[in-house]
């Protein structure tokens, strides 16, 4: 379990007032290896706004080569993507329906092992935190002290 969250809020709050976003990768030996990301939506929404009709303030992105990459060097390493992380600004931390939407089209979810975080960040300080899990037929909050690991 990441036991302080203080790089993943770090990274957040220096986004706001866009949301930020990030991966955790769980290594071998049961360290947690945290990623920053940059938050690419304004760029898809500039060169499709139908396709990505929201902005860097209401979504996030990561950009594709760039998850591409830090899943193949994870997989190497046998590392395993355990927790996605984003921020909400001045809204609260809940799993949306973008979010949702996102994260299991079609009701499906697209890494069923992977733990979601989203921190609420209200006038740029961390106001709450909240960990998601897929419960088999949805998303479910998860108490935010449980491990990132995938449940036995």
């Amino acid at each position: 379990m990441i036991a302080d969250l203080t790089e993943i809020t770090r990274h957040l709050e220096s986004c706001y007032p866009e949301e930020g976003c990030g991966l955790v990768f769980e290594e071998p030996d049961g360290t947690y290896r945290v990623h920053p990301m940059a938050n690419v939506y304004d760029k898809y929404h500039s060169r499709d706004p139908a396709t990505y009709p929201r902005t860097n303030r209401t979504a996030y992105l990561f950009s594709p080569m760039e998850f591409h990459r830090l899943s193949q060097a994870a997989d190497a390493r046998q590392a395993r993507l355990s927790c996605i992380f984003h921020s909400h600004c001045d809204v609260g931390a809940y799993f949306s329906a973008e979010d949702q939407a996102m994260a299991a089209p079609d009701g499906q979810p697209l890494l069923p092992d992977t733990a979601y975080l989203v921190v609420a960040i209200d006038q740029g300080r961390t106001a709450r935190s909240a960990l998601f899990r897929w419960s088999g037929s949805d998303f479910v909050e998860a108490p935010l002290t449980s491990s990132l690991k995938t449940p036995v």
